[in-house]
Formats: C-alpha cells, sequence, structure tokens
C-alpha cells in the first residue's frame, strides 16, 4: 500500500488530481502502475479508486516548478484508463491547464502579483506554451469565485487560459499532411476532414459527409467515428499500422453550420447565436461538452482556407484580425478567441475560465497484483 499526497482541483467542466513530481517520485514505483492503481482504472465504475468513470473525471497532472527562464510551471497530463489498466500520455487537457494556473498561486509556487497573476506553463506531452491569468485581487490568493463556464452552474476563480503559438506543437506543422482537406477512410466510409495540429491533433470531420446536423446525438455514430480517428492518426503521422490504437490523440469530431438545437439540459440555442456547430469524442463516448484543446484547434483551423471548419463557418477570420468563435457545444455556447499574427497564422487563443480547488487528499493506492506486474516492466512517466 503506497500513500500518495494529492490535489482535487475542478478546472473549466473537468476534474483533476494535481500531483508534485516530487511526491510521485517518494511513491518509489512507476508512475503508470500507480495511477492505474489510485483511479481504480481496470474497473469501467472505478468504484475501487479516485477515478470518477468519466473521461472528464478520470485526469491527472504531474507538475513541477520549470528551470527554463521563461516558464515557471512544467505539468505532464495523464489520462487514466477506464475499464483498462492503461494511461495515454500523448495530449494535453486545457480545463487542467486551468486547475494548475489557480494551484500554482495558490500553493506559492508563483507569487500573486496585483489584480490579476500570469502563470507561464509548459505541456510536457506536447511541448505547447500556456499561459494562465488567475482573477487575485489586491495581491490576495482567493479560494473561490462566481466566475461560471457552460456546463457548470457553481461559481470558480475566474482564470483566462491562452495557447500561445499553439500550432504544431507535436507533428511541427499546422496541417500535418499539408492539406487543408484529406479525405479519411474507414469501414468504407469515406469522408472529407481537416486535419490540424494545434493545442493538440486533432481530425475535424465534416459533419454532412456521415449525415450529422446539430439537434442530434453522435453516440450512433461513434464506432464510425473510432475507425475515422485511426485513420486520421496514420494520416498525420502520429501512429504507425503496428501501433496499439490511441482513443486520445488525435482528437476526432464533427463540425458544420449553426442549426437551432437544445442543450443536454434541455434550453434552446438559437442558430444565430453561435457560429459553428461542434461535437467531440472523448476516449469511447461523445464529450459533454468540448475538450479546450480541440476548441484550439478548431480556432486555428478557421483560418485554413477552403478547410472543414472555414467552410461551415458564416464569417471567415481575416488575415490580421483577431476573432471571436462561438462554438455550439452540448453544454451550450463556449467562446474561444482567436489572435492572428498578420499573415494568417495563429499566434494565440484564449478562453475564459474557472477553477476550483476542492480537496487536499493523501491517497492510499493498493498496488495489486495486476499493478505490481506492471510496474515491472512500465517506466516512470515524469515531468523532465
Amino acid at each position: 500500500m503506497l500513500t500518495l499526497r494529492g490535489t482535487w482541483m475542478r478546472g473549466g467542466t473537468s476534474k483533476c488530481w494535481l500531483f508534485t513530481a516530487e511526491d510521485v517520485a517518494a511513491a518509489g514505483a512507476p508512475l503508470d502502475a500507480v495511477l492505474t492503481a489510485a483511479f481504480g482504472a481496470a474497473d469501467p465504475r472505478q468504484i475501487d479508486g479516485v477515478g470518477g468513470a468519466t473521461s472528464t473525471t478520470s485526469k491527472a497532472t504531474i507538475i513541477h516548478r520549470a528551470t527554463d527562464h521563461d516558464t515557471d510551471v512544467a505539468y505532464a497530463f495523464a489520462q487514466v484508463g477506464i475499464g483498462a489498466d492503461s494511461v495515454e500520455w500523448g495530449s494535453d487537457c486545457g480545463n487542467c491547464a486551468t486547475a494548475i494556473g489557480l494551484y500554482a498561486v495558490q500553493t506559492g509556487m508563483v507569487a500573486p502579483h496585483g489584480d490579476r497573476t500570469t502563470v507561464r506553463m509548459r505541456n510536457i506531452n506536447t511541448g505547447a506554451r500556456l499561459t494562465t491569468t488567475v482573477a487575485t485581487p489586491g495581491g490576495r490568493v482567493p479560494e473561490s469565485g462566481a466566475a461560471t463556464v457552460p456546463g457548470v452552474h457553481i461559481g470558480g476563480v475566474p482564470v483566462d487560459l491562452t495557447y500561445v503559438a499553439p500550432a504544431g506543437t507535436t507533428t511541427g506543422l499546422l496541417l500535418p499532411t499539408g492539406n487543408p482537406v484529406d479525405t479519411v477512410e474507414s469501414g468504407g466510409s469515406r469522408v472529407p476532414a481537416t486535419l490540424v495540429d494545434a493545442g493538440a491533433p486533432a481530425a475535424l470531420i465534416d459533419a454532412a459527409a456521415v449525415g450529422w446536423s446539430a439537434i442530434a446525438s453522435i453516440a450512433t455514430l461513434l464506432p464510425q467515428l473510432t475507425g475515422l480517428r485511426r485513420a486520421a492518426a496514420l494520416a498525420m503521422g502520429l501512429a504507425k499500422e503496428s501501433d496499439p490504437v490511441s482513443h486520445a490523440v488525435p482528437k476526432v469530431g464533427l463540425v458544420g453550420p449553426p442549426a437551432d438545437y437544445r442543450t443536454t439540459e434541455g434550453t434552446l440555442v438559437r442558430k444565430d447565436a453561435y457560429d459553428l456547430a461542434v461535437r467531440m469524442v472523448s476516449m469511447h463516448a461523445p464529450h459533454p461538452s468540448i475538450g479546450l484543446t480541440s476548441a484550439v484547434a478548431i480556432a486555428a483551423a478557421a483560418g485554413v482556407p477552403g478547410g472543414v471548419v472555414a467552410r461551415a463557418l458564416p464569417r471567415v477570420p481575416r488575415p490580421g484580425q483577431s476573432a471571436t468563435l462561438r462554438l455550439g457545444t452540448p453544454v451550450g455556447v463556449v467562446t474561444v478567441q482567436r489572435e492572428d499574427d498578420g499573415s494568417g497564422a495563429v499566434r494565440a487563443v484564449t478562453m475564459p475560465r474557472a477553477a476550483r480547488r476542492i480537496a487536499v487528499a493523501e491517497l492510499y493506492v493498493p498496488l495489486g497484483t495486476r499493478q505490481a506486474q506492471a510496474a515491472a516492466t512500465t517506466p516512470v512517466h515524469a515531468p523532465a
């Protein structure tokens, strides 16, 4: 039985366990094995662990103070398996990054200064550079606040999250294939998609090509989208045919023009209230909202002439302009600010979020037979 100190936080529409690199090292076992045991990953309900049994609540980050001069905090993001003893390290989570920004100020990793404190961050998984700007009125560190985001009615501390120069963080290119539109194929389906790398690699599929509009669920399309994700991963050079299937990278989802629809809570959203209908897949299920890395990818793809996103937008951002995109998601309209560098490339993407610390806890981790066997062969994934 291992003990591991952690902090449980809500960032945006996700819940994340935050661990320091020092506490992880003190656990004395490979991190994959520790996380799967702590979360109860093998059980799809995650009953015997701290996981929440959904893709938005089975998340962890490993954090340390950065040593480079332009970064305050570095972190690794882990998407812990649900019903599988596995951890995926190939992506990032903007909602967890939102929580890390508040955590850094609350724990003294970054000293508050003035009414708004900026935390400079680097995601180790992808190399992405981010900043969070945390409300610190009068230089005081807040514990709670009244800011809300679509999908969460309880208030939190206001945190603005910005992905800085997000294009190509994984592959080196905004468009890994060089094409504004590719045709991806799976199970006899051939559909147009924009394959983009910004925030995270993403396959953004033309909704009309699979017969979807904003008024419908994507649940019945999951098998098809899972196959198309794999085809996109191969096309983008993120995987080889012999590699195991990843359910986290690339992100995959549908984009299309606005239509009147109702949120998961039954609220009517008129088509003139947003710019783009979006539904994303998270691990094995429809995302209940939208992952922020997916929102970054969509914002970047909006500036690709002739791309799937640009074709669905009523107004395409012009080079040199900043633009606000309103994304229609299952929980309502999520706003994304896209800043252009003047040549049509995206310089930054900012989203208003909120975060709250839920608990500081000592986890008792039963490193059972399965995890012990994995520990013998699994390397430690920790920030460097």
